[in-house]
């Protein structure tokens, strides 16, 4: 069983406002809060713009990996998302199988991206 801990932030530096690109960093941290190793196979996001208009990414692992956890341990990884909006939010799931074979899904919770002070 994984907890999902999520660190968000806006990328000032990569982004150009004035063309509607927005870029922003996100770190997540996958926890093992349960009692057999396990190992994230996928992943499903739901990204979505301040429009409300919504995209949904699917792809094997995270960031090229497929890690598997140790209990009590946890993988932190770091991945960039661009808007064409100043604000929008993410959320999502993993697809994971724990050292049994047994599989499971891990939610996402929804977390905001946010330009502050941001002139457009």
């Amino acid at each position: 069983m994984f907890e999902i801990k999520i660190d968000s932030a806006f990328w000032p530096e990569q982004s150009d406002p004035m063309n509607d690109r927005y870029l922003f960093v996100y770190t997540i941290r996958i926890v093992n809060i349960g009692d057999k190793p396990a190992q994230v196979m996928s992943r499903h996001w739901v990204i979505t713009d301040g429009f409300g208009v919504t995209r949904e990414v699917r792809g094997d692992g995270v960031v090229g990996l497929q890690p598997i956890v140790a209990p009590g341990e946890s993988f932190e990884y770091s991945s960039t998302c661009p808007l064409s909006t100043p604000y929008g939010s993410m959320h999502g799931e993993y697809y994971c199988v724990d050292g049994d074979g047994g599989q499971f899904i891990a939610d996402i919770p929804q977390f905001l991206l946010l330009a502050e002070n941001v002139v457009h």
